[in-house]
């Protein structure tokens, strides 16, 4: 089979269409419908791939050829360019790391975020939804949705699932916030995950200590080390915290740009669960993943050859016309499942359960007690994250209401 080297891209288009920030890049349609495997330089120069068809999304996602490793892949995006070696994945981080260490994990995790078990947290995520409303309609009625409402839901729950002490949870939280503040220094980052590495790792002994009713103390019965339960902490704490949080935001937003849509979700709470999944695919928040090929590997016409890097966008596979029909179009009616916003085979994301508990609690109900609900700055001021960044959202989101 051909390898296509002599044409493709010389670089990862990353700028979103000027006015529309929940659309992905414009350049990505066309390259899909030409060639959805196509070559893509790497900012370090090399020679690997980009996947934008839904269908050769899927595969790469389930094939075990291609490593989820963090140290194989090269990665697209800008500033790259001098980054010639990558660390190997911390203990616990099953985002990086490749069976049977993942297995091994994914194991003692699995049954702890079935569907049951995080469907049976609907109550409690509705209480304490009501309770960061009732605070928003005290406080307003102007408050940036981010720090109100948006961040504030996830952290909760994340914090009691792993059993951080209540009298610790505002110093928790505020590690977490700054180590996913993009507007802070890398510098800044770096010593706030320091902070929540030293907490979580005074919080495994604690819990082998005096376990109580929550993931954290379940897992001191295995044979995890400190150092892995430590890991494992720190890794459920990403990944059920920034994506959430920005989904409810950006997902407002995307709302209260579509005011249909809005009300349709409004009129109708019961089908939060198809509009939960239409944001999660017309978002795609999490919008690009790297694999790294284990061995040569053929794909729709192309072989993919050992060492290269297979960089997927999921934000255009999941606007793949051959998938979802009018796939630019927001629609909360739409059957949207099978999208790849949460990945695909193995390494599918672990905490997704939790995430569509989470949202199909808080968007209705945030509709439903402020059916005013709109933006208190223009549009083009909100603050967006960095396209470069992995996980797209806002910054803030100031909105306002009428008061009753």
């Amino acid at each position: 089979m051909p390898n296509e080297a002599s044409t493709g891209l010389t670089e990862l288009p990353t700028a979103r269409p000027t006015g529309c920030p929940f659309d992905p890049p414009a350049e990505l349609g066309p390259i899909r419908e030409e060639r959805p495997l196509t070559r893509l330089t790497y900012p370090d120069g090399h020679e690997g791939w980009l996947v934008t068809g839904y269908e050769q999304a899927r595969a790469v996602f389930a094939d075990r050829r291609f490593s989820s490793r963090y140290e194989l892949a090269h990665y697209p995006f800008p500033g790259m360019e001098g980054v010639t070696e990558v660390p190997t994945a911390p203990p616990g981080d099953l985002t990086g790391i490749d069976d049977p260490e993942h297995a091994r994990y994914r194991k003692l995790l699995t049954a702890r975020f079935t569907v049951r078990r995080m469907r049976l947290l609907t109550e409690h995520v509705e209480q304490i939804t009501a309770e960061y409303l009732d605070a928003m309609e005290r406080q307003g009625p102007e408050v940036d949705l981010v720090q109100a409402f948006a961040y504030p839901i996830p952290a909760v729950m994340i914090c009691e699932l792993l059993g951080v002490p209540f009298a610790d949870r505002e110093r928790f939280q505020s590690s977490a916030a700054a180590v996913t503040d993009v507007g802070s220094s890398p510098e800044a980052q770096m010593a706030a995950y320091g902070e929540l590495m030293e907490y979580v790792g005074g919080l495994v002994p604690a819990k082998r200590a005096a376990p109580t009713d929550d993931i954290l103390s379940e897992l001191t019965t295995s044979d995890l080390t400190d150092e892995e339960l430590a890991g494992l902490a720190t890794f459920l704490l990403g990944a059920g915290l920034d994506t959430t949080a920005n989904m409810i935001a950006l997902g407002t937003f995307a709302l209260l740009r579509n005011p249909a849509q809005a009300a349709a979700l409004r009129a109708d709470p019961g089908i939060a669960e198809g509009a939960v999944e239409e944001l999660l695919r017309y978002l795609s928040i999490t919008h690009t993943g790297v694999r790294a090929a284990l061995e040569d590997v053929e794909l729709d016409g192309q072989v993919i050859r050992a060492g290269e890097s297979v960089t997927i966008s999921m934000q255009a596979a999941n606007r793949d016309p051959g998938k979802f029909a009018d796939p630019d179009t927001l629609d909360v009616t739409r059957k949207a499942t099978g999208h790849v916003t949460f990945g695909h085979g193995v390494h599918q994301c672990l905490g997704q359960q939790l995430a569509r508990v989470e949202m199909r609690v808080a968007f209705p109900a945030l509709f439903t007690r402020f059916p005013t609900l709109r933006l208190a700055v223009p549009p083009e001021e909100i603050p967006l994250r960095p396209d470069i960044q992995n996980i797209y959202g806002v910054h803030r989101l100031p909105v306002t209401w009428d008061r009753g």
